[in-house]
């Protein structure tokens, strides 16, 4: 944590800090079952079928990319962290990865008819200005698909200094999973917040869904059947207006 008083850092300088271990994190067959089983698959169906090109906001280490790829999409993922693009150009599967802040994509204005944010706009400091851009790279009507930490399982983690539901909070947490100790520097924001900036670019929210963890998944990571009863991950599908 921050000494008491001090801003806390940009959360992309915390990501490049953290990136040696979040490739660890994710690369580490069968560690990030949450993903694997409960959030991927089901945001994979939300999607609309690949079309010209497809842009993912926040690609990591390229993980989803390279997934949009195999399922026939043309991907460029972006991302703020130079060591997390170097690995994601390394991994290959994806047909360009750059360098660049969400606010400031270097791409033309509907260039792309599928913009993606998967698990990555809780992890940036400003929330209206990615998904402004998100609806400039689009052309109408284009689609912007998104995936974050579902508002109610942040609150229910214990966080003592965490102000009310609707107040957001930039929060450290460390969560040590078979060795691997991986710390998370993200925000937790009200559901309302990220409706209100997508009403803001000109977005209509067209699909909102709470994954629940399937037979399969439960029989692949038992681990996940308390999810069957809370929600972890919310999944939200919008189209830009005509116009915008």
């Amino acid at each position: 944590m921050p000494a008491r008083g001090a801003p806390p850092r940009p959360t992309a300088e915390a990501w490049q800090t953290h990136a040696e271990t979040w490739v660890q994190w994710t690369r580490t067959p069968g560690h990030d079952y949450h993903y694997e089983q409960l959030n991927l698959p089901p945001f994979l169906a939300l999607l609309p079928d690949p079309g010209r090109l497809t842009i993912e906001l926040g690609c990591g280490e390229g993980r989803l990319a390279r997934a949009l790829t195999a399922a026939g999409h043309t991907v460029i993922g972006l991302d703020s962290s130079p060591a997390l693009v170097r690995c994601a150009r390394e991994a290959g599967g994806v047909g360009e990865v750059v360098e660049a802040s969400a606010n400031a994509v270097p791409l033309p204005d509907g260039c792309a008819d599928l913009v993606v944010a998967f698990m990555s706009l809780h992890d940036m400091d400003d929330l209206d200005g990615p998904i402004a851009e998100a609806a400039r790279l689009l052309r109408a009507p284009g689609c912007l698909c998104i995936a974050v930490p579902h508002p109610f399982a942040e609150m229910s983690r214990e966080r003592p200094r965490a102000p009310g539901y609707f107040t957001p909070y930039r929060y450290v947490d460390v969560i040590d999973r078979d060795g691997i100790a991986m710390t998370f520097e993200s925000w937790r924001r009200p559901l309302s917040d990220y409706s209100l900036a997508l009403e803001r670019a000109g977005f209509v929210i067209e699909a909102l869904r709470e994954p629940v963890p399937d037979e399969r998944a439960l029989a692949a990571a038992p681990a996940l059947a308390k999810w069957r009863e809370l929600p972890l991950f919310l999944h939200i599908r919008a189209l830009l207006r005509a116009g915008r």
